[in-house]
């Protein structure tokens, strides 16, 4: 009985210690404006170290596939340099693509893009004079499409031009050389943590295990290699997939003679990211610039062909890509993508999917594992009250 008086007046004040600790962190941030602003500068600075950890987690894999193929091999050069020519390999690739996609791809948009701002007002005028027969043409033109035309023409060219816009770009501009800075010290910093990724795994190891108990490093190891496992699958297949979406809808765009095919792919690849809606946003966005420059029935047959092409994305390439899913329910997803969205925009729309999966793990564990002590003390008391 003294015992549990003991253990109920530790818990008692282990929780008011708690509570006094986040009273007092919170008085400071919210009298203290420049503990704020210490922090804020503090990331900033570590902006560049957390890029190059981003960078070393998303290449990782191909960086581990590529070394073990290689320490197959029986050049004894590759065995034993397999993990430095793997990363060379992997960031030449990546550095190869990143030059196509700039020196190819990006004019093919940029100009895609200048072209339809220029065009805009001659789109509409050819679409409303082609569609004033149609019954449900007015309320398309004054409710859809205006809205976009307007859009685009507001665009004030001019105010982009003026001496304070100027000194603006001019700050842009030192703020991009120093972003450029940052991205080098980025590489650097990634290529780094793939090459010494196994010592540095194991001194983290080393130090969940020396700080929390021996149950608090299993559930750990046991979370951290789950989050591991969802990130990687849930971020390789779902940019692999927005690759594939973007190619195969931008050759069969430019099949069918639709304007600005790599444009619109490329938005619908993009745009297929983000799971559930992203499709759809993708796709009515793509079908009103279809509208506009190829008429009701060009954007009709195109809408047609890109709903069959997704279709057979998620039934046939996507499965194929990534060998499971996140064994998520589709509204658990909307309602991550949802919240996702609101709180941390675009990428938190495209993150919201493997972060909620691994809560809904851990919430799962916790729960099976109440029921189970639950399910426990009930058959100890049912026990106890036969032999009763």
């Amino acid at each position: 009985m003294k015992k549990d008086k003991v253990m109920g007046t530790k818990k008692w004040f282990y929780w008011v210690s708690i509570g006094v600790v986040l009273i007092i962190i919170y008085k400071l941030l919210d009298n203290f404006t420049g503990i704020s602003d210490w922090i804020g500068n503090f990331f900033s600075v570590l902006a560049p170290f957390i890029e190059g950890i981003l960078i070393a987690y998303i290449l990782y894999m191909p960086c581990k596939k590529l070394e073990d193929f290689l320490k197959k091999r029986k050049n004894k050069f590759l065995k034993k340099h397999a993990r430095g020519t793997s990363i060379t390999i992997v960031y030449i690739l990546v550095f190869a693509l990143i030059v196509w996609f700039m020196n190819v791809i990006i004019p093919i948009i940029a100009s895609s893009i200048s072209d339809l701002i220029s065009n805009v007002q001659n789109y509409y005028n050819a679409v409303v004079s082609d569609s004033s027969n149609l019954t449900i043409a007015p309320f398309i033109q004054d409710n859809i499409l205006k809205p976009v035309v307007d859009w685009i023409q507001n665009i004030d060219f001019e105010s982009l031009f003026t001496i304070d816009r100027i000194k603006t770009y001019l700050s842009s501009a030192m703020g991009l050389l120093r972003g450029i800075i940052n991205i080098f010290i980025a590489i650097i910093c990634s290529v780094y943590i793939l090459a010494q990724r196994t010592r540095i795994v194991r001194f983290l190891n080393r130090l969940a295990k020396a700080m929390l108990t021996e149950k608090g490093y299993r559930r750990f190891n046991k979370y951290f290699g789950q989050g591991n496992n969802i990130f990687f699958r849930y971020l390789s297949s779902q940019m692999l997939d927005g690759i594939v979406v973007a190619v195969i809808t931008s050759i069969a765009m430019s099949l069918l003679g639709v304007k600005y095919s790599v444009l619109l792919g490329t938005l619908i690849g993009f745009a297929n990211l983000i799971p559930y809606f992203g499709a759809f946003f993708g796709v009515a966005l793509a079908i009103i610039i279809t509208i506009l420059t190829g008429g009701w029935q060009q954007a009709l047959i195109m809408a047609i062909v890109v709903i069959i092409l997704q279709q057979l994305d998620a039934n046939l390439i996507n499965p194929r890509i990534t060998s499971s899913s996140l064994k998520v329910s589709p509204l658990l997803i909307m309602f991550a993508v949802t919240v996702g969205g609101a709180y941390f925009g675009v990428l938190g729309m495209f993150l919201a999917a493997p972060v909620f999966t691994l809560i809904k793990v851990i919430i799962d564990d916790y729960v099976n594992e109440k029921n189970r002590e639950k399910d426990r003390k009930d058959s100890e008391e049912k026990i106890e009250g036969a032999e009763q």
